[in-house]
């Protein structure tokens, strides 16, 4: 029986679903018009600034690197490129749709001769635009990478058609098409473990310098602990999600092999047709990170996958020292991955990313008076004196006057 592959994301379920759910607009900037998420040229944009590019400074980091040139893999539903903020970030020939002609019942299935820059369930599209979507007027959303390339790998539906045999196929192609980075929103149903071809395509690609990027899973409500894959391969980053408090989204899944945290929760991106929705899962957090790899990459081209996830790791924000189960090294900072990284690194310290608190001076020790009293003492014996001796001049040349006076007075009466 084919291991089968779920995208990972809260909200969407199926296509039919994704084009009736309500999705709520984060507090943080308000949204302009419906937030019903329809996949039509007439959707809404999102006006405002998403809370998510609002904990970074765009500025500088894109005053490091956009991502110019850096080809990242989405492997997913597909990217549709109507979406004008899409139009220009996807290379659509370098892309596949791997998707079979029919299911196990010999059923048609929808989409599968479409090209993969067609997307009706919205779940690549997404994906794709919190990487590397193109500004656009009228806006505040962009990708965090604005000048990669998309490359768009159809491998999965809304009735979960992908498999491990079509994601390991998938790799192969981003592999051929010498990809950079590889995100991966999805992983396998039930946390089953996959066969031996998907683990050695991942290791494939990692041996072929492509940093691979998955979304850690949205099975972590009650404290739920488990693997999931291909997030939890050695190599792999998986990315749990992060709420607006940089602590772990109540959906998230935890575990030792989760390696960074990332926004997951109202996470507004492109969606077909064009506009914008709001959505939540750890399938958001993933494309959050690969565009931060994809922003290293850019910078530092001949730096291994290794090093480009240590760096990610070892500048993310954390609460405590060393690796956490729910966000793993902590939550990312691209900035801090962008500017402090003066040399590679294979792994990241258990310190790196504490704020350090300084110990206040302490007051010096002085037995006796301070030189400030010192000099005050002085001061006041030396006007004290001054007065005495004034006093005693004064006294002596009065009583010296009297004292002439007396003897004259003497002298005239003899």
């Amino acid at each position: 029986m084919a291991t089968t592959f779920r995208t990972r994301t809260i909200l969407a379920t199926t296509a039919a679903t994704l084009l009736a759910t309500v999705l709520s607009a984060p507090a943080a900037t308000a949204d302009s018009g419906s937030d019903q998420c329809t996949f039509s040229k007439t959707n809404h944009k999102y006006a405002g600034t998403p809370w998510a590019l609002q904990r970074v400074n765009l500025d500088e980091l894109w005053s490091q690197s956009k991502g110019k040139n850096v080809k990242v893999a989405v492997i997913d539903t597909g990217v549709d490129t109507t979406n004008p903020q899409l139009t220009h970030a996807v290379n659509g020939s370098l892309g596949v749709n791997l998707l079979p002609p029919k299911d196990s019942k010999h059923q048609p299935v929808e989409g599968a001769k479409s090209k993969p820059t067609t997307d009706t369930v919205g779940h690549g599209t997404r994906v794709a635009g919190i990487i590397a979507a193109r500004p656009m007027k009228g806006t505040g959303f962009v990708g965090l990478a604005p000048e990669a390339t998309i490359i768009p790998i159809k491998q999965n539906d809304a009735e979960g058609h992908g498999t491990a045999t079509t994601l390991a196929n998938a790799i192969q192609h981003a592999i051929k098409v010498k990809a950079q980075v590889i995100n991966i929103s999805q992983d396998t149903a039930n946390a089953v473990t996959p066969g031996d071809d998907l683990h050695n395509a991942v290791n494939e690609a990692l041996n072929a310098g492509i940093v691979v990027v998955a979304s850690a899973g949205n099975d972590g409500l009650g404290g739920n602990v488990k693997k999931t894959y291909p997030a939890s391969w050695d190599g792999v980053l998986a990315v749990a999600a992060s709420d607006r408090n940089n602590e772990r989204a109540a959906f998230s899944q935890s575990g030792d092999f989760v390696g960074v945290a990332a926004p997951g929760v109202d996470m507004i991106s492109t969606v077909p047709k064009g506009g914008h929705c709001s959505d939540n899962g750890t399938s958001f957090s993933a494309p959050y990170v690969a565009g931060v790899a994809a922003l290293i990459k850019a910078k530092h081209p001949k730096w291994t996958p290794r090093e480009v996830v240590a760096q990610i790791e070892q500048t993310a924000e954390r609460s405590i020292a060393g690796h956490d189960r729910l966000v793993g090294w902590g939550v990312v900072d691209p900035v801090r991955a962008l500017t402090e990284d003066d040399h590679p690194i294979e792994s990241p310290r258990s310190d790196a990313g504490l704020t350090h608190a300084e110990a206040p001076t302490p007051a010096k020790l002085t037995l006796g008076e301070t030189p400030q009293q010192r000099t005050a003492r002085i001061a006041t014996y030396v006007a004290v004196g001054v007065g005495v001796l004034v006093a005693g001049l004064s006294g002596g040349a009065v009583a010296a006057r009297d004292a002439r006076r007396r003897r004259r007075a003497l002298e005239a009466r003899t």
